[in-house]
């Protein structure tokens, strides 16, 4: 889109990107001048009281940059409640939810797990940014009855071992990439340098880790081909199989398998920015203020978890899981005729099933140990494309 036609931050955000700016800035002189895009993602997202999740505006929902699926309906938690009570019910232990945005899909999925009875141990999140974590505190102790807020726990690094089911719901697109470039004479990576007048830019270099592009070389992709690549996600899904010792990794995010992901026509990649509801593509613009994030490499996710001892238990479109969950009957509790609650009902559905909307583009993956398999992938299962 037109960057013109985005609207204008106002002068306190205008101050608080041009922190941003200058500590992004010192690190690439200290770098010699130049820094690779995922630092640059990184210290964009995460560097303390700057970094987009690390501040404390507003994220989610109408006033914010971008709507997700718990923050939409009470529908997606109550669904996902379903299948992550059928994996307790094996395992016992607890729930530990990666990046809980304000605490919706928490406080939906415990509320839900104690009507039918089925509480965990503890409902764990793992959050990296101190404004989110006060924020996701401070919502569900007011939502939340006394005896369920008690159950939630916050962490500051994973458990060294873990039973039950660790969710995972639009995380691993924020994870930082790297920019990577095909040209004739080799692979380039794309990173952030200074120009004349000392402002950021991308700028590329001849690529020195050639095991950015281990899985990508073999599907012979033509010149001038721009993608992702993301070893900080294969980390992290493998870093969580590890300490998994009995449970389920359940990822809801959107991306393609890697065929999909890396197809010819996806020449100029995934990556995509958020701001204000305006999605466009300049990552340099407002460091601070935006969403920076890529589609998830589905086949990556599977190949670190099975690497590390996990089964691939199923991958889906996101329609097909929260159907073979049982989201129609979950909907059928308000009846069709009481129009001023089952209307809204309807049109939050038909955002999280439509193919138009969320349904096909996100994706549900599951990685287990020692489990049975899963109602969520009884119908529609992918797991072969990956």
């Amino acid at each position: 889109m037109n960057i013109s036609a985005l609207p204008v931050p106002d002068a306190d955000a205008i101050k608080h990107s041009a922190q941003l700016i200058a500590l992004i800035r010192q690190e690439v002189v200290d770098a010699g001048g130049w820094i690779s895009f995922a630092r640059y993602m990184e210290l964009a997202l995460y560097a303390p009281g700057l970094g987009y999740y690390s501040a404390g505006a507003q994220k989610f929902g109408a006033a914010g940059d971008f709507v997700t699926a718990p923050e939409m309906t009470p529908l997606f938690g109550q669904t996902l409640a379903r299948q992550v009570m059928a994996v307790l019910t094996q395992t016992g232990g607890s729930i530990l939810e990666l990046g809980a945005g304000r605490g919706k899909l928490a406080a939906v999925m415990l509320e839900e797990l104690q009507l039918a009875n089925a509480l965990p141990e503890r409902y764990e999140i793992l959050e990296v940014s101190a404004g989110l974590r006060s924020v996701q505190q401070q919502y569900l102790q007011s939502v939340l009855a006394p005896a369920l807020y008690a159950r939630v726990a916050w962490l500051d690094s994973l458990p060294e071992a873990f039973t039950g089911v660790v969710l995972a719901n639009e995380v691993l697109d924020a994870v930082p990439v790297h920019l990577v470039r095909k040209e004739k004479a080799g692979w380039q990576e794309l990173g952030v340098a200074l120009n004349q007048e000392g402002n950021l830019m991308l700028a590329s270099r001849p690529l020195v880790d050639a095991g950015l592009v281990s899985g990508i070389e073999v599907l012979a992709l033509p010149e001038h081909y721009q993608t992702e690549t993301s070893p900080a996600a294969r980390a992290l899904v493998a870093s969580l199989a590890q300490c998994l010792q009995e449970g389920v990794l359940l990822f809801i995010d959107y991306g393609f398998p890697r065929a999909e992901y890396y197809h010819p026509q996806r020449h100029q990649g995934t990556l995509m920015c958020h701001y204000r509801h305006y999605a466009h593509q300049d990552p340099l613009l407002y460091p601070g203020l935006q969403d920076l994030t890529a589609h998830v490499d589905f086949s990556a996710v599977a190949e670190a978890g099975i690497g590390n001892g996990l089964h691939l238990l199923g991958y889906c479109t996101q329609a097909q899981f929260l159907i073979n969950c049982g989201i129609t009957e979950l909907m059928s509790r308000v009846p069709a005729h009481d129009l001023m609650r089952y209307a809204p009902l309807a049109s939050a559905a038909q955002k999280l099933l439509s193919p138009a909307e969320m349904g096909e583009l996100f994706k549900v993956v599951a990685l287990g140990r020692h489990v049975q398999p899963l109602s969520g992938f009884v119908r529609g299962d992918r797991s072969h494309t990956l």
